[in-house]
C-alpha cells in the first residue's frame, strides 16, 4: 500500500485572486477596488465619504497590488536561500507612499482615470497623504531611498528601524521663532502599514547580571533585567520600479508585556494599574527626544537598543526557520549600521550568541565582525556618540561588560602591533578615560565591522587621515568610500512630471532604471527649441512653487525671477547665515544705489533647528527678520524677495528642488559628510553655488567646472588658516561691505531697534567664527556676482542646467547601492524571473 503523499505548501499562486478585481490593473479593476474597500473596509458611500476617506480607500487598493508582489518576493527569497542586506537605521524618511507606489507600478493614469469616472481627483488624495514623521532629513531620507533602490535592483532586504508614535516635530513660525508642534502623523492611522502581533520580542533594560559556570565548565552570564518591554513589527511594502521585488521595512513599536495591572486596579491604584504600559510606549513616542537632560539621553540608549535588538532576534529566528546553524549567520545576513545609532549591536549580537544561544566567546566575534559593516556619516565630534559609563550601565549592564571584554582583547591587539603608544590605545579604546569616562560607538562599530566607509570621496579620505586615522593604520583594507545617491523616481519622477515627460519623450523612459541615460540630453543643449520648452517645463515648477509659498508663507514671489533656493537642516557649518549676509550685502546696495543692476532674485530657505540648539534657532529669526524688512521695503520689491518656507519636508521637496534655478550648497569645507539635497537639485536642473565639500566635489567634477559655481576655502586652506590662528576680526576690519552688513544686523535696524536679538550672533561671528564665514564672505559675494552675470543670458544659464541634469548619472542611489553590493555586503540581486 503506497504512503499517502504530504500535501504541498500553498504558494503565491493558490492564495492570492491574481489579476482580478482584488489586484488587476485596469481603470474597471481599480475602480471597482476602490469602491469595495471605500463599502467593506470603510463603510462609506462616495457621497458622504471625506477626503480622507477617499485617500484610505485608495491606499488600500493600491496596497493590494504591492503586497501581491511582496508574497511572491518572500516566496523567491526563501526558494533562493539567498543573503540578505539588514539595513538598520533610527531614521527613515520615505516620504509619502501613494504617488511613489503608482509610478512604481506603472498605474497613474489608470488610476487616475478610474478616480476621475467616479468625479475624485488623484491629485487631491495625493496632496492628502500625512507625510510618515520616521526621520529628520539626510539621514532617514538616504535610508529610505537606499530601501528603494534595494528594491530596484531586487536585492534581497529589508529595513529595520523604529515606529515613531510622533515625528521629531511639526513647525510653525511665530514672530519670527521657530516653533515646535507635535508631529501627530499617526492622528488618521497608516493604510500602509501592517501589524504582525505575532512578531514580538522581550526587550530587558536596566537590573544586574549573574556569572555561573555550566555543567561543561563554560563561563556563562545571565542577564536578570529590572524591565522589559515587548517590540511588536510593523511592515510597511516597498516596492521597487517596474520590477516583481517588494522588499519590507519592519518598524518596531514598544508595549508593555502585561498592558494592566488587574490587581493593583481592584486595589484602586489606577494610575499603578497601567504604569507598565505607560513606561514601556514612552520608548517609540518620539523621534530624537531632546538628550540635553539624564532622562533624554536615557531614552534615547533605549530607544536604539531597542530597536536593534528586536532587528536581531528578528534576524535569529528567520535563520533558524531557515535551518541554518548560528555559527554560520554572517554567510546568511549583512548588517548595515546606519551610522552610529545602532552601533550597539555589535555588543548585542554577542551577547545574544554567547549569553542566549550558547555559541562561544571567539566563533561568535567571528560572526559579528563579518555580518556587521559601518557607515560613518559625520566628521563631526559632537556627532560621534558617545555615552556616559555610569549610564550606558544603568540601562545596558551587560553589555557593558560585554563591551569591556571586547576592549580588553582589541587593545591586546593593538599593543601587539603599536609597543610602547599609550596614546594611540587610549585614543582607540572604547571607553574615553581622558575625563568624565564614556562609550564610545563609533569606536565599537568600527572595531565590531568588517567594513566601514565614508559617503563621498573626500568624507572617506578625511575620515581615513583624521577621525579614525588610528583605526584606518591598524586595518586600511577595512575602509572604503561608497558616495551617496538618490532615487530618481521619487526626486523627478514623482516630484517633476513635467519634466519627466520632457526628458522620457527624447530619451525613452529607461533612464529611471538607469539615470547615464540621462547622457543623452548632452546633445539637445545645444538645440534652442529644446532650450526653449527646457526653460518653459522650469518656468512651470516654479509658478507652482510661488501659488504654495503663497498659500503657506503669505508672500507673493515673482516666478520669473531667479530662484536661489536653500533647503536642509539648520546648522552653523551650514552657513545659511552666510547666505543671509549675501542678502543683505545686495540690499543695502539697492538702498544706496537704486538703480544697482542686480537681477530679479527670490531666496527660498527651508528647514528645521534641533529644539535646543540656541544658535540655529538664532539663524532662523535672522533670516525671518531679513524677510520682514526686504519684502516689506517698497524700493526693492520688484528687485529681492526673501521666504522662509516653514515646516520643510520630504512633501514639500517635491515641490521646491523642481522649481530651483540655485542650489546653495555653502558648507565649511571639510563639515559636510557627503549632501543629497545637492544631488536632488543637480538631478532636476538647478547649478550649484559651493564649496569644495562632500560631494560637491564629485558633482563638479561630473557636470564640468564650467558648470559650477564654486567659492571658499579648501579643507586644506581651513587647516592652515585654524593653524595659524584664525582672527575674524580682521576680515571686519578689511571689508567696509561686510562691515556695513554686520553693523547694520547689529544696530537693530533689522529687528525693529532690539539691538540685543542679535548680539551673540554678531558677537560669535566676530570673535570666533568656528565655520569661517567672514573668511569666505567676500569670495560667495564675487561669486554669487558670477551667477548674476549668467542669468543675464537665459541661453547660457538653460545651456547649463541642461547638462547639470544629463550629467548626473553617478549620483543615482542605484549606484550606490550596486558599490555596496560589491564593497560591503557581497549580495547579488534575485531577479523575479529567477
Amino acid at each position: 500500500m503506497s504512503s499517502p503523499k504530504t500535501p504541498a505548501r500553498p504558494t503565491s499562486a493558490d492564495l492570492s485572486p491574481g489579476a482580478g478585481v482584488r489586484t488587476g490593473l485596469s481603470v474597471a479593476d481599480l475602480k471597482q477596488s476602490f469602491l469595495d474597500h471605500l463599502f467593506c473596509g470603510l463603510g462609506r458611500v462616495p457621497a458622504v465619504a471625506t477626503r480622507n476617506d477617499a485617500y484610505t480607500a485608495l491606499a488600500f487598493t493600491v496596497r493590494d497590488r504591492v503586497l501581491k508582489q511582496g508574497v511572491r518576493t518572500l516566496e523567491r527569497y526563501a526558494r533562493d536561500d539567498a543573503r540578505v542586506v539588514a539595513y538598520l537605521s533610527a531614521e527613515f524618511l520615505p516620504g509619502p507612499h501613494l504617488a511613489n507606489n503608482l509610478l512604481n507600478l506603472g498605474i497613474t493614469e489608470q488610476v487616475r482615470q478610474a478616480l476621475s469616472e467616479l468625479g475624485v481627483s488623484l491629485d487631491n488624495l495625493i496632496e492628502q497623504e500625512e507625510e510618515p514623521g520616521l526621520g529628520n532629513g539626510g539621514l532617514g531620507r538616504l535610508a529610505s531611498c537606499f530601501l528603494d533602490s534595494l528594491a530596484s535592483l531586487e536585492v534581497p532586504a529589508v529595513g529595520y528601524g523604529i515606529r515613531y508614535e510622533f515625528g521629531i516635530f511639526d513647525q510653525t513660525i511665530k514672530e519670527g521663532w521657530q516653533a515646535e508642534v507635535t508631529d501627530k502623523w499617526l492622528r488618521f492611522g497608516n493604510p500602509w502599514e501592517i501589524v504582525r502581533p505575532e512578531i514580538a520580542y522581550d526587550v530587558p533594560f536596566g537590573g544586574r547580571t549573574e556569572a555561573w559556570t555550566d555543567e561543561q565548565g563554560h563561563y556563562r552570564v545571565r542577564w536578570i533585567p529590572e524591565t522589559v518591554v515587548k517590540g511588536v513589527a510593523y511592515d510597511t511594502p516597498i516596492l521597487g520600479y517596474r520590477v516583481g521585488t517588494c522588499n519590507p521595512l519592519r518598524l518596531w513599536k514598544a508595549e508593555a508585556v502585561e498592558s494592566f495591572d488587574f490587581a493593583a486596579f481592584n486595589q484602586g491604584d489606577y494610575y499603578q494599574a497601567v504604569e507598565d504600559k505607560m513606561f514601556s510606549e514612552n520608548i517609540t513616542k518620539v523621534l530624537y527626544p531632546n538628550d540635553e537632560v539624564l532622562q533624554g539621553k536615557t531614552l534615547r540608549l533605549q530607544q536604539q537598543f531597542f530597536f536593534v535588538t528586536c532587528a536581531l532576534q528578528d534576524m535569529i529566528r528567520v535563520h533558524g526557520l531557515l535551518g541554518r546553524p548560528l555559527d554560520r549567520f554572517h554567510e546568511k545576513w549583512a548588517i548595515q549600521l546606519n551610522d552610529t545609532h545602532p552601533a550597539i549591536a555589535v555588543a548585542e549580537l554577542m551577547r545574544l550568541l554567547v549569553d542566549v544561544h550558547g555559541v562561544d566567546w571567539d566563533t561568535a566575534w567571528h560572526v559579528t565582525r563579518h555580518a556587521c559593516a559601518y557607515t560613518n556619516h559625520t566628521l563631526l565630534p559632537e556627532a560621534l556618540e558617545k555615552w556616559p559609563v555610569p549610564l550606558f550601565g544603568r540601562v545596558l549592564p551587560r553589555h557593558l561588560e560585554i563591551i569591556y571584554e571586547i576592549n580588553r582583547r582589541f587593545l591586546d591587539e593593538v599593543r601587539a602591533r603599536f609597543p610602547g603608544d599609550g596614546g594611540r590605545a587610549a585614543r582607540m579604546s572604547l571607553i574615553d578615560e581622558s575625563g568624565e569616562r564614556f562609550v564610545r560607538m563609533a569606536n565599537l562599530a568600527t572595531v565590531g565591522a568588517h567594513a566601514v566607509n565614508g559617503v563621498a570621496r573626500l568624507h572617506s579620505e578625511l575620515l581615513r587621515t583624521t577621525v579614525m586615522r588610528d583605526f584606518a593604520e591598524l586595518w586600511p583594507d577595512k575602509f572604503c568610500n561608497v558616495t551617496n545617491g538618490v532615487t530618481p523616481r521619487r526626486f523627478v519622477g514623482v516630484s517633476n512630471p513635467g519634466l519627466t515627460q520632457f526628458i522620457t519623450e527624447r530619451v525613452g523612459d529607461g533612464w529611471l532604471r538607469d539615470l547615464t541615460q540621462l547622457r543623452r540630453l548632452e546633445p539637445l543643449a545645444a538645440d534652442p527649441a529644446f532650450l526653449r520648452d527646457w526653460r518653459a517645463v522650469k518656468l512651470a515648477n516654479k509658478r507652482r512653487l510661488a501659488a504654495l509659498i503663497e498659500g503657506r508663507a503669505g508672500i507673493q514671489v515673482n516666478p520669473e525671477s531667479l530662484f536661489d533656493i536653500q533647503v536642509k537642516r539648520i546648522h552653523e557649518y551650514k552657513r545659511q547665515h552666510l547666505n543671509a549676509l549675501h542678502i543683505l550685502t545686495l540690499y543695502l546696495r539697492l538702498k544706496n544705489d537704486p538703480r544697482a543692476d542686480i537681477p530679479p532674485r527670490t531666496f527660498i530657505f527651508g528647514g528645521k533647528a534641533a529644539p535646543g540648539y540656541f544658535m540655529a534657532k538664532r539663524i532662523i529669526r535672522l533670516i525671518t527678520a531679513t524677510a520682514d524688512v526686504v519684502n516689506a521695503d517698497p524700493a526693492v520689491r520688484d528687485r529681492l524677495a526673501v521666504v522662509f518656507f516653514p515646516d520643510y519636508n520630504v512633501k514639500s521637496a517635491h515641490h521646491v528642488y523642481p522649481a530651483a534655478d540655485l542650489s546653495e550648497q555653502i558648507s565649511t569645507a571639510g563639515k559636510e559628510a557627503s549632501g543629497t539635497g545637492n544631488m536632488k537639485f543637480s538631478l532636476n536642473g538647478a547649478l550649484t553655488i559651493g564649496t569644495l565639500d562632500g560631494a560637491n566635489v564629485e558633482i563638479r567634477e561630473e557636470v564640468g567646472p564650467e558648470n559650477f559655481f564654486l567659492f571658499g576655502l579648501t579643507v586644506d586652506q581651513v587647516h592652515e588658516l585654524k593653524a595659524r590662528g584664525y582672527r575674524p576680526r580682521d576680515h571686519y576690519e578689511a571689508n567696509a561691505t561686510l562691515r556695513e552688513v554686520l553693523d547694520f544686523i547689529a544696530s537693530g535696524d533689522l529687528s525693529r531697534g532690539d539691538a540685543e536679538l542679535f548680539r551673540p550672533l554678531v558677537e560669535n561671528l566676530l570673535q570666533d567664527d568656528p565655520f569661517l564665514l567672514l573668511a569666505d564672505y567676500q569670495a560667495y559675494v564675487d561669486c554669487q556676482e558670477r551667477v548674476s552675470a549668467l542669468w543675464r543670458d537665459p541661453q547660457a544659464w538653460t545651456r547649463m542646467s541642461i547638462l547639470n541634469t544629463a550629467r548626473m548619472g553617478k549620483f543615482s542611489s542605484d549606484r550606490s547601492i550596486r558599490d555596496y553590493c560589491e564593497r560591503v555586503w557581497r549580495v547579488k540581486p534575485v531577479p523575479a524571473g529567477a
